[in-house]
């Protein structure tokens, strides 16, 4: 055996070896979620509130978190994913003059921003400050804060690996700009893209600081996200972990394990859609 054939399988062996130790916490976290929490993951969970229910009570559910952990998370996105997309689109594609540098020191200084600052400052500002109250729409400000710089850094880096060839050859044909970025660019990054969206969305669906300093809690059903409380899978779990009761217990392992589900459907989803993209183009 060659020495490049030792190395070669000493390198493989240990970067097995890596992938396997790094798999132990994820699977120990993953079965301890999905062992608690299968006791109370049902119907009657899925698809009832915390409304009525008292401390000793068994029953109750986090459909009404999971409503607003939707609502809020929407509205996160139609806000972050639109403006990160611009921005990234802008940088690489009219990457000239001094609003480039500016674009990439502020999302490299959001980067590093913890989700309790962005909650602080959500609170401050438009909750003390403008005077508008908690509510669902002020959590969705705070979780668009925290998407942002995900989806620009995510997308800058997958349009500069799109070929410039390709956007010479349109380019070439008298193809506007504009035309070039929307026909080509962006269907060719359209697989990179999404991955990097729906990192982003996973990234913010678990955060808790946030929730409780802009739409705090509420045990019953709240449709509206632009008046009033309302709650989240994180802010449900926290709140009925913080609780003496088993029973209490019972519902936020079973809401830590919606809110795994959850993850993983958004995951499954980016996959697919990446791969009919594949495919297509």
């Amino acid at each position: 055996m060659t020495r490049r054939t030792l190395t070669d399988k000493l390198a493989t062996g240990l970067a097995w070896s890596a992938f396997l130790l790094a798999l132990v916490p994820l699977v120990s976290v993953v079965s301890l979620v999905v062992k608690n929490g299968a006791a109370r993951f049902d119907a009657d969970f899925l698809t009832h509130s915390l409304r009525g229910i008292g401390p000793r009570d068994t029953n109750g559910g986090a459909y009404h978190a999971i409503i607003g952990t939707l609502e809020q998370v929407g509205l996160a996105s139609a806000m972050a994913i639109p403006v990160g997309l611009l921005a990234a689109i802008y940088v690489v594609e009219h990457g000239r003059g001094p609003l480039v540098p500016a674009i990439r020191f502020v999302t490299d200084i959001m980067t590093g921003v913890p989700s309790i600052v962005a909650g602080l400052f959500v609170f401050t500002f438009w909750v003390l400050a403008l005077g508008q109250g908690f509510s669902g729409f002020a959590a969705a400000i705070a979780l668009a804060i925290l998407m942002l710089p995900t989806v620009v850094r995510t997308t800058e880096v997958v349009l500069g690996l799109v070929p410039d060839s390709i956007r010479e050859a349109s380019l070439a044909l008298g193809v506007p700009r504009w035309r070039t970025v929307l026909s080509v660019v962006l269907p060719a990054a359209a697989s990179g893209i999404t991955t990097g969206i729906v990192l982003a969305i996973a990234r913010v669906t678990g955060e808790t600081a946030p929730l409780l300093l802009t739409a705090l809690n509420f045990d019953a059903f709240n449709a509206n996200p632009f008046s009033g409380q309302q709650a989240g899978l994180p802010s449900f779990v926290f709140a009925q972990a913080g609780q003496p009761q088993q029973s209490a217990l019972d519902r936020a392992w079973a809401g830590a394990l919606t809110l795994l589900l959850l993850v993983l459907l958004l995951n499954l989803t980016a996959r697919l859609i990446a791969r009919r993209t594949r495919l297509k183009g």
